[in-house]
This record gives C-alpha cells, structure tokens and sequence, in this order.
C-alpha cells in the first residue's frame, strides 16, 4: 500500500481482522463483534504480523486499533483456551507477548481507540501503546486474579509505568474502570465522543509525525526499555506456568465459561418467555 492515497480495507485470513489506510495510517479494526472481539490464537498471531508489517513507516505514518461493535476486545477467547491441553498457557501467554514486541519494534505512533472494553490481555497490550483514546463507553477490566490466571504483556512492569503504586490495587482487586476514571489513573490519555474516536486517533497520529519531525527518535527514546520488558515477560511466564501446573488456572477457566454458558442460557430462556407472552398480548 503506498502512502498518501487511502485504500480500501482488506482482511486477515482468520476474518476478524480488517485493515484499512486511512490518510496515512493504518486503522487495524477487530472484527468479532458476536464474541465481544475475544482474540483467538490465530487472531492474536495476525495482530502482531499486521502491526509489524504496517511498523516500519515506509507505507504509513501511525497505526491505530480498535474494536467493531460495543466491545474493545473481550481479551483472550477463553472457550478456546478451556478446550487446549494441560501445559498449554503459557504458550497462549506468549501470543499476547509478541503483540507488545511487535508494538515496541515499531518505528511509528501506534494509539489503541479503545471503543467498548478491554478486557484482560486485551486491555494489557494496550499498556505498552503509545497512546490510549477512549470512548466514554470504554472501560478496562482486569480480571485475572479472580479467574485464576497470571497477567501477560509484561503488564508486572507497564501497569505500574502508567498508574505508579495504583496496579497492586487494580490487579488485586480485579478493577473494572469506567473511561473517566481511567483517565484519572494514568491508563487512558484521554475520552473523546465515540463517532469521533478513531478519527481524533488518526489526527493524533498526524500531529506526532510532522514532515521533517524527529517522532521516531523520541518513541524509541519514551517507549519502555526493552530489556526491562523482557524480563518481565520471564517472570510473567513463570507465574503462567505456575497457576497452570497447579490447576488453578484451569479450574477458573472452565468455571468463567460454565458460568457464560448459565447466563446465555438463562437469557434464551427469558427471551423465549417474552416471546411466549407476548403471543397472548391484546393489541391496542
């Protein structure tokens, strides 16, 4: 794709993955509204690819992404990972680590237009972005702890980067934060109308890279040490393993999907008692 011209968007090979150059920036958008946007394996691998393919600069200026329909992204597809092989977590913990890496190779803006929630992993590889834009919709939920997981995107040291001694409490507490709030934190720059989202992030994008600008130089100077982003993906790792040998993670697993399944069931079932009633009803 040459730069200067807008082109119309094209589609990874899973299909919930679009791509499309608005004005010099690549607009990566989510596209898996039915599931709240949950990052398969295979959507987590194009993610990463798509960021380092766009990374270089030499067909766009900045990159955003974003989410289709009321979700960011729901975080990591959990029915998929209910149904992987013991041992398997760690490797799934991966995927979400080399989206971080591919954002901190990058030699462009790349800016998260969070439209609904982030969830998990989700919300975490957005903490190494460098910048959050949030609708007023948007929250981050940080679930894991309560679920029974280990954090991922070396969010041990980009959480804290952002919202100082705040994380222990965030991460503890399983925090669910509305986007005002968040912009208080330190985990979102700022709100902007959602119709305007992404949109403000590609103006964002075009105000941080002037012709003749040094924008490269100062996102390798200001993104996180890459060393120390490293090591905290060890470390994060081992944790993944650990809950993961202990059955721990497992356990919370298949249980945050058995309680999913119960409550979409449970919806049906009211849905089609509507439906029942209102077949009885008495028009004006």
């Amino acid at each position: 794709m040459m730069a200067g011209k807008d082109a119309a968007p094209y589609t990874e090979e899973s299909g919930h993955l679009a791509v499309a150059v608005v004005r010099d920036v690549a607009v990566v958008t989510l596209r898996r509204p039915e599931k709240l946007n949950a990052l398969t394996g295979v959507m987590r691998r194009e993610l990463a690819a798509v960021i380092r393919r766009f990374g270089t600069g030499e067909a766009v200026r900045g990159i955003v992404v974003t989410g289709e329909g009321r979700a960011f992204s729901a975080g990591e597809d959990l029915r998929e990972a209910a149904g992987l092989p013991e041992g398997s977590l760690t490797a799934e913990a991966e995927l979400f680590n080399d989206i971080t890496r591919a954002v901190l190779e990058t030699r462009v803006p790349v800016v998260a237009a969070l439209n609904g929630i982030a969830v998990g992993g989700a919300a975490e590889m957005t903490f190494c972005f460098d910048a959050r834009v949030a609708a007023p919709e948007a929250e981050i939920f940080l679930p894991e702890n309560t679920i029974g997981l280990a954090i991922s995107n070396a969010a041990s040291v980009l959480l804290p980067r952002l919202v100082g001694g705040r994380a222990m409490r965030l991460v503890m507490g399983s925090a669910r934060v509305g986007a005002e709030r968040a912009v208080e934190l330190g985990l979102v720059d700022e709100v902007v109308p959602r119709d305007r989202l992404v949109e403000h992030c590609v103006e964002l994008v075009h105000r941080w890279t002037p012709v003749g600008g040094a924008a490269e130089v100062h996102l390798r100077l200001l993104r996180p040490d890459p060393e120390v982003v490293a090591a905290a993906m060890e470390r994060e790792a081992l944790a993944a393993a650990e809950v993961d040998a202990a059955g721990v993670a497992r356990t919370g697993i298949v249980r945050f999907v058995q309680r999913g399944r119960a409550s979409a069931a449970s919806g049906q079932q009211e849905q089609e008692r509507e439906e029942r009633e209102g077949e009885h009803e008495v028009g004006p």
